[in-house]
This record gives structure tokens, C-alpha cells and sequence, in this order.
């Protein structure tokens, strides 16, 4: 009955999500007949895109219900996938603006209250949920009082940033000794993975050191990291700043997520802004604020003084206490009762791949996962390389050698994927049957043809369909899976690289339905070179040690939480468990 219930607020919730025009008055037309359509400037542009991600967010509203977190946490990486699509593309009109706002309010207000699924993965320890985090905490101290603010210098040192300490910043120290100690130590162990990457790229531009501080800060030291303003990577750039310093973002890759690139643009960034401001916490601001309201705020009090500047944003204000209490602790971690984190550097070689090629058919032939590449590499967006020449990809590292010899071994047909086909838009098709025919995104097709009005096709006019590829056969293969206990729809389908929304589609099962029981048969329709990816890894141990937690465990071994419970016979949700503890992994 309870569960009823929850599905009822769902559909209420989502319903009005989808309804938003008709409130509006805007009620939506059915697609027209795109060859009789000529440009114009009032005609919506990104409705289809709109449609797509309300359907997504109705899919991680039921996802969430089902407690099927991957199943969540595909779909709202789909959604910003999909808001950063439009970012790209660019709203060309009023009506689109309206539209794009109110999904956008809709959407975090769902994300950030909603979903409670994501609030027990500290997995996915993303920038929005830091910045949540934050945000409560300076909502329970006094805001700083900019000009009689008394502090006492730790470190001012040439070349560094100047380390203060006064009440605000205690009092987020006090926060990171407690509530947030959980995830400092996240953030302490990726910075002993992260920081022989990052640290180099920062003194070649003659930077201080502390600015990986604001990585930390940003993102939690999570390539992956996601903002609901659609900052994206290390360094949360948003596409327009990180296009105008040299990332790129397509089909194939989203260089804001690739840590080394992405360091190298921050990196240029910085030297800009220290540039025009010629003080490190100006910097600071303008990079949380941006430039233009911290340079007004300097014209308005007539001082170059961070300390001074009344009219800066709330935000703003306590966004340097923080970043100083995170210095600080960081500096000395002893000190302040943490752990000093072993170095753990992020090692692997580098390969040239020349074409496109799957990235399971590379995996194979380095003798590691998928998903291994994929963690490597986490600027990729599809499960194979970019077609445009040669590609420098990360591999594990002691595996260039094996990885040459298994994959130029290969037969180029079975080396190298076709990523795309060409399509020929005939009478009476829209943008979306042809998007639904080749099972991608209606932005993605929008995307790669450049695309800006999706109601503009011609009859005859040739569409570049990027498909993820193939390359033992161009058709998805039919089997049949016997589900284990402990398996979720969400684990399912992410193994076989498939939505759990398809998988209740081809076993006609109900929309919101996750009902699934051990020994259960499921058809799957999965590429045949998935399907012989599969393999179960071999098992084993791992000791528990003192103030280790199972999300750490997961994260350090590859996997999820979820699994290393259901491999354990753990509850659903629990986290307990102590020093010398012997833990069953199945992982690589």
C-alpha cells in the first residue's frame, strides 16, 4: 500500500512536470510535415530535447522508488547530458527560454529533494550535493563580516596562496572534524590519487599549489562531477568557459571531464584571472562568482581588498572561509585528526588508437574491464573512441605491451567499430522516429548534423547517425538471463549496457514494474561483443581496516556498494562494518 502510494506522488509529480505547457497555454502541436517548413525564429527549437529529458526524469523518479540507484543515476546523467546539449545548441527565442527555465526548476527541484536514493551512494559524491552540503553549513554560521573580519595569518608565503584563520573559517574546520568528515576523507584519498597528475600542471604554469584545494572544493576531486548549472569535471567548467579554453565536447568526448585537459585549461584560466586581478582571493571569487561582479564590486568600494568588499553575494563571502578551511586541514591533516592519505597515484599507459574502436574489444585486449577503461578515461561519452584520427587513450598500467600484441592481432574488422551511418530522410519522417529507429537522442542527431531547428528536414537530405558500434555484428543479439539473488533491474542493465526501462520493454513487464525474483528468466536484446564481455571477474578477499566505509571500498575496487552487499548477503542498506572484517569482492 505504501509502495502505491509512493507510485501515485510519482505520477502526480511527473504529470506535472509533462503538463507544464498546457498549463502555460502552450499546448504542444504534433510534429509537422518538416519538408513544407521554412526557418523561423518563434518556431521551438529544443522542445524534443525537453520531451526527452522529462522522460528520463519520470524514469529516475520510478527508479528512485525502486531504490534502484544505477537506474537513477543513469537517467540524471542523461538529463544533464541532455541540458548540455541545449547549452551547445543554444536557445534561439523566448518560448524556448520559458520552456528550458521551467524544466530546468522542475528538474532541481526534483534532484535535490526528491530523489532520496542518491543521498545514501557516497559513490556518486557529486558537486551538487557538495555544494547542498555547504550550504547548510553557512547557513548555521554568521556571514562573514566583510572589513572588521579579524584573523590570524598561518602562512604567507611568495607564491602561495595567503592561509588566514579566523571565526568562519573554525567553524568549517569543526564542520570537516564532523559532520563532514566522511567525505574529507573521500576527498583526502582521491587527492592522494589526483595529486601527482594535477600538481605538475599547476607549478608548469607557475601557479600555487594550493589551488588543487579548489578542485577538491568544486568537485570532490571527481572527474565525473556534475552541478545543476551543468558544470561539469575536476574544475566545474561550464561549456562556454570551457570551450573558450580549448575543450572540446561532441558525440565522443567531453574534455571537461578528462582530468589532464581539463587541469591544463584550468591552469590557463587562473593565469587570466590573476592577470586582471593581481590577488589570489579575488581570483578565488571571481571563479565562484565570476569576474564581472567581483569587478564591479571593486569599483563600487574602490579597493582591491577581498576583506572589504560589502556587496559581494552571501555565496561569495563564505565561499573563501571554506576554501581556507579545506587548505588548511589539507596542509596539516594530523593536526586536525585526519589521516595522512597514502600516495596512491592514478598510474596507466598510454596507447594510440588510430580509428574508432570499442572500448570492450581494447578492454580485452589489455586484459582488464570495460569499466576499467571507462574509469580511465572518463572524458569518453560513448563506449568507443572519437573516428577523428589518432586518439591517446589510458590503459592500466603495465599493459602496453599485451595490449598492442592482443589488438593489432585482430583483424581490422574486428579492431575497429563503424560509429556511424548515414540515413536518408524520407517522406513523412520527423527528427523523432528516426532518433527512436536508430535507438540514439533526438539532441545527439541534432548535435552532430548541426541541427538548430529539428522541425527543418527535407526529403532526401542525408542525416550522420552516430551508433554505438557493433563490431562483431551490426544487430543486437537475443539471450536469455537468469536472475540471481540480489540482482536490481538498475545492475542488470548497466552489465549489459542497456536502460531497465528497455529491459521491461522487451518482457513486457509495466512501466514502474521491478518486480524480479531469483531464477526468473529475462529476454535481452545486447550487442553480441557485451553479451561476451560478461564474464563473472574472479573472487576476492578484501580486510576491512580501521575507517574504512563500504562506499570507499566500492570506489577503490571499481564497483558499487549495492554489489559488495549482495556478494556479502549484507542487508538492503546497510553499511556496517568493522576492522578485520573479510569482504568477498568480485572485482578484477
Amino acid at each position: 500500500m505504501k509502495k502505491f502510494k509512493l507510485y501515485f506522488l510519482a505520477i502526480v509529480l511527473v504529470t506535472n512536470i509533462f503538463a507544464q505547457d498546457l498549463i502555460n497555454g502552450n499546448e504542444k502541436k504534433p510534429f509537422m510535415n518538416t519538408s513544407d517548413i521554412a526557418f523561423s525564429g518563434s518556431i521551438n527549437n529544443i522542445s524534443p530535447i525537453l520531451d526527452e529529458a522529462k522522460q528520463f526524469l519520470s524514469d529516475a523518479v520510478i527508479a528512485d522508488i525502486n531504490k534502484d540507484t544505477i537506474e537513477v543515476i543513469y537517467n540524471i546523467k542523461r538529463i544533464f547530458d541532455l541540458l548540455s546539449d541545449v547549452e551547445q545548441i543554444g536557445v534561439r527565442n523566448e518560448l524556448d527560454k520559458i520552456e528550458f527555465e521551467k524544466f530546468q526548476n522542475d528538474f532541481i527541484q526534483v534532484y535535490s529533494t526528491r530523489l532520496n536514493t542518491l543521498d545514501d551512494s557516497s559513490q556518486i559524491l557529486t558537486a551538487e550535493l557538495i555544494r547542498q552540503q555547504v550550504a547548510e553549513v553557512a547557513n548555521e554560521i554568521e556571514e562573514v563580516e566583510m572589513g572588521s573580519t579579524k584573523f590570524t595569518v598561518l602562512d604567507d608565503r611568495e607564491g602561495h596562496i595567503p592561509l588566514v584563520i579566523n571565526n568562519q573559517v573554525e567553524t568549517y574546520i569543526r564542520y570537516f572534524q564532523g559532520k563532514g568528515r566522511k567525505g574529507f576523507n573521500i576527498w583526502l584519498k582521491r587527492y592522494a590519487q589526483y595529486e601527482d597528475l594535477i600538481l605538475p600542471i599547476i607549478k608548469k604554469y607557475e601557479l600555487p599549489e594550493e589551488l588543487i584545494v579548489l578542485a577538491m572544493v568544486e568537485s570532490g576531486l571527481d572527474p565525473k562531477a556534475v552541478s545543476r548549472a551543468k558544470a561539469v569535471g575536476l574544475w566545474q567548467f561550464m561549456y562556454s568557459t570551457g570551450k573558450q579554453y580549448g575543450l572540446e565536447r561532441n558525440w565522443y568526448i567531453d574534455e571537461r571531464q578528462d582530468p589532464i585537459k581539463s587541469t591544463e585549461a584550468a591552469a590557463k584560466y587562473f593565469k587570466d584571472l590573476y592577470k586582471e586581478f593581481d590577488d589570489w582571493y579575488l581570483v578565488l571569487a571571481a571563479y565562484n562568482t565570476g569576474p564581472g561582479r567581483v569587478n564591479r564590486a571593486v569599483n563600487l568600494h574602490e579597493t582591491s581588498d577581498y576583506w572589504q568588499l560589502y556587496s559581494l553575494p552571501k555565496d561569495t563571502k563564505n565561499y573563501i572561509p571554506y576554501f581556507l578551511s579545506s587548505a588548511i586541514i589539507l596542509k596539516n591533516p594530523e593536526k586536525y585528526g585526519f589521516k595522512i592519505p597514502k600516495s596512491n597515484p592514478l598510474k596507466y599507459d598510454e596507447v594510440t588508437i588510430q580509428k574508432s574502436a570499442d572500448l570492450t574489444v581494447i578492454a580485452k585486449s589489455a586484459g582488464t574491464k570495460f569499466s576499467t577503461i571507462k574509469y580511465l578515461n572518463p572524458e569518453l561519452r560513448q563506449p568507443a573512441t572519437p573516428s577523428n584520427g589518432d586518439y591517446t587513450l589510458r590503459i592500466p598500467y603495465g599493459k602496453k605491451d599485451i595490449f598492442y600484441k592482443n589488438f593489432n592481432a585482430l583483424p581490422e574488422t574486428k579492431r575497429f567499430a563503424t560509429q556511424k551511418v548515414e540515413h536518408r530522410v524520407k517522406k513523412g519522417e520527423n527528427l523523432s522516429a528516426i532518433a527512436s529507429k536508430y535507438r540514439v537522442s533526438i539532441a545527439d542527431l541534432q548535435t552532430i548534423n548541426n541541427i538548430t531547428n529539428p522541425q527543418r528536414l527535407y526529403i532526401g537530405q542525408r542525416l550522420t547517425i552516430p551508433v554505438k558500434g557493433g563490431i562483431y555484428s551490426n544487430y543486437p543479439e537475443r539471450i536469455t538471463y537468469k536472475i540471481k539473488k540480489g540482482d536490481t533491474l538498475g545492475q542488470i542493465a548497466e552489465d549489459y549496457s542497456t536502460r531497465a526501462s528497455e529491459i521491461r520493454k522487451w518482457n513486457k513487464m509495466k512501466p514502474n514494474d521491478s518486480a524480479i525474483y531469483p531464477g526468473k528468466k529475462l529476454i535481452l536484446f545486447v550487442d553480441k561483443n557485451v553479451s561476451e564481455s560478461t564474464d563473472t571477474p574472479k573472487k576476492n578477499v578484501y580486510i576491512v581496516k580501521k575507517g574504512d566505509t563500504l562506499g570507499q571500498i566500492a570506489e577503490k575496487h571499481n564497483t558499487i556498494a549495492s554489489e559488495i552487499r549482495k556478494w556479502n548477503k549484507m542487508k538492503e542498506g546497510s553499511s556496517r562494518i568493522y576492522p578485520g572484517q573479510k569482504l568477498v569482492l568480485f572485482v578484477e
